[in-house]
């Protein structure tokens, strides 16, 4: 009997090691990782310059607290205002914890401008995380059953819906914010138009709202630019970052820009490892290979060639509602409940996972090679179509 908590519905399966796309696990069986640990390993596994780095802070320092100057937290902040143009850069350990934060900027933003109860408006089928607030946050029902009360402060509108958003504008004086995801992972791959998130900004500066943007998944080069409100060319108040900034070493960032720059001062927010040393060197090393490699670009062709070779795999196979993304970050959508595929993929070597219940989510590494691209589709869209035709 296992003594872990009982939290979490795990695959009967354990990794050993990884090389590149491919994770090997104790029987010696390898698998093409098409999910990268849900968008974090963002190198892949074994990466030699990310594990230089890690083992050279390691024999360094690991750790020293936020009570002193950390030299490569000024560097990676640095690095991350160069890359998105934002101002400030607050370091925690995980997407919650970032969206935390961001949340506590926006009540504190609020309070100074004489707002007694500021609300932030969330949307339908996010997901900002397992905290009190975040999961109160979150718009799927499902994950907050359980844990009430909810934390309150939250006004819910449908995604990509310019009209409700506008009717909370007339209706709802107390909000400070609007928070959402330029792509929803967990919700099923959704993506925000692009006119949207420029409505939203115009809509934002209008009302003196901060935009926050909650680029958790998204971020760090996934969808082919460095973040996604780049495809917009806007620029948000507040981002949201972690999964892939250290390719699996616990990293989170929240940027401030803007009216909510200088928000957040000390004694206002804190954390114990946040942005530590070993956790900057890896995020460091994770920027300076997806920059000197050209992976940026790498994913916005890679994800390109995987979409549309789906697309020409399963054409004319009743039952594919959609095949969407930008990037590596791409999702199928069935026309039903389809989490059987994830033991069948395993079974025939490949990591995928279903969300939403319908959506096949893919999110393989930058490194993912053309051939990977190529053994992917090759192998999951014959069980896709074998599902829809049974």
């Amino acid at each position: 009997m296992s003594h872990l908590m009982n939290t979490y519905g795990r695959q009967p399966i354990a990794f050993t090691h990884g090389e590149g796309a491919w994770l090997f696990d104790e029987a010696g069986n390898k698998y093409l990782d098409a999910l990268s640990g849900i968008a974090v390993s963002t190198l892949g596994h074994n990466h030699p310059r990310l594990v230089d780095a890690i083992a050279r802070q390691a024999g360094a320092v690991i750790h020293t607290s936020n009570l002193y100057r950390i030299p490569l937290q000024e560097q990676l902040a640095d690095r991350l205002a160069a890359c998105s143009g934002m101002d400030e850069v607050f370091f925690a350990n995980s997407g919650c914890e970032a969206n935390e934060a961001a949340i506590k900027l926006a009540r504190l933003y609020g309070h100074r401008r004489g707002v007694d109860k500021p609300a932030v408006v969330v949307m339908e089928q996010s997901f900002h995380g397992r905290t009190l607030a975040t999961l109160s946050a979150t718009g799927n029902r499902k994950v907050q059953v359980g844990f009430e009360p909810l934390v309150s402060g939250f006004v819910r509108v449908p995604f990509n819906d310019l009209d409700a958003l506008g009717k909370v504008a007339m209706n709802c004086p107390s909000v400070v914010a609007v928070l959402f995801e330029p792509i929803q992972g967990e919700g099923g791959i959704n993506v925000a138009d692009v006119d949207y998130m420029r409505a939203v900004r115009e809509l934002c500066d209008r009302h003196d709202w901060l935009m926050m943007l909650d680029e958790v998944q998204c971020g760090i080069a996934r969808t082919g630019k460095w973040f996604g409100f780049q495809h917009a060319d806007i620029l948000p108040d507040v981002m949201t970052l972690a999964k892939g900034l250290g390719s699996g070493v616990p990293v989170a960032a929240c940027l401030a820009a803007g009216r909510a720059t200088g928000t957040l001062q000390p004694g206002n927010h804190g954390s114990t490892f946040g942005g530590n040393p070993l956790a900057c060197a890896a995020a460091l090393a994770t920027l300076e290979v997806i920059d000197s490699d050209g992976l940026m670009a790498r994913a916005e062709i890679l994800g390109e060639r995987i979409r549309s070779s789906f697309a020409a795999a399963l054409d004319g196979v009743s039952g594919i509602r959609s095949i969407r993304g930008k990037g590596l970050m791409i999702g199928i959508e069935l026309d039903r409940a389809c989490g059987a595929l994830v033991d069948r993929a395993r079974e025939a070597g490949m990591l995928i996972n279903v969300t939403a219940d319908r959506v096949i989510r893919l999110l393989p590494p930058l490194t993912f090679a053309d051939s990977d691209a190529d053994q992917l589709v090759g192998r999951l869209a014959p069980l896709v179509r074998e599902m829809l035709e049974a």
